[in-house]
């Protein structure tokens, strides 16, 4: 939720919109930025209830505003994506969703997930890929849990690059590729800046990427069917 993941989110849906219609095309997009500092601490003292309202007024907001989708450039704060949906008409794309059919488009059923300590420990992302979509998903051990927690909040989120990290990064996907993971997910959107694909043995699901390039296709098929529906309304006038 860092400006700093939101500039590549930013940039893929435009670059893939453009790839997709060719010529001078960009994304239309309504981007509303939150203040990260007052979300970290709601976040680490655990007010998640708090957070869930914050986020589903900022999406009501981004909804009034003419949004035909919210996309919420996050993995930790999915945590309270019930509340935004039950405050919103339109859809929220799901970052989780995006990138379980990006794995099993790949053929893979066990993954390994890094993450924030909230989106490897708690059930509302590992859970997700793992009851609805049939994945087995593993997770470092606690001490590396604590290890990558720290260095999104105290590095990434402030765009710190340190060689260390990302050594330590891909000694823990290694480990959990030696554990049975075919595949590793970046499930923290500033992740990709520290790992990036053919560094490992095992292939990387940058959830950025992916999350940003669903998006960009969910767009473009929402325009579709607004320009259908307005051809259809100009038929019958």
């Amino acid at each position: 939720m860092s400006w700093e993941s939101t500039v590549p989110y930013y940039q893929i849906l435009n670059r893939e919109v453009g790839r997709r219609r060719g010529g001078l095309h960009s994304a239309r997009v309504l981007l509303l930025s939150v203040d990260f500092q007052e979300i970290e601490i709601l976040q680490h003292e655990g007010r998640w209830d708090e957070l869930g309202g914050l986020l589903a007024e900022e999406s009501l907001r981004l909804e009034k505003a003419g949004a035909d989708f919210i996309v919420l450039c996050t993995n930790t704060m999915h945590l309270v994506a019930p509340a935004i949906e039950a405050a919103i008409s339109i859809p929220l794309l799901h970052i989780a969703d995006a990138t379980a059919e990006k794995i099993q488009t790949s053929g893979f059923d066990t993954v390994g997930l890094l993450g924030t300590r909230f989106t490897m420990e708690e059930t509302f992302y590992k859970g997700r890929l793992e009851e609805r979509h049939g994945l087995t998903v593993l997770t470092p051990d606690s001490l590396d849990r604590d290890l990558i927690h720290r260095v999104i909040y105290e590095e990434l989120v402030l765009g710190e690059i340190r060689e260390e990290s990302r050594a330590e990064f891909q000694r823990i996907t290694e480990g959990l590729a030696g554990g049975g993971a075919q595949g590793v997910v970046l499930g923290c959107t500033e992740i990709g800046m520290l790992m990036k694909p053919g560094t490992t043995s095992v292939p990387l699901f940058d959830t950025a990427v992916i999350h940003a390039e669903a998006a960009a296709a969910l767009s473009l098929e929402e325009e579709g069917h607004a320009k259908n529906d307005s051809k259809d309304r100009d038929s019958k006038g």
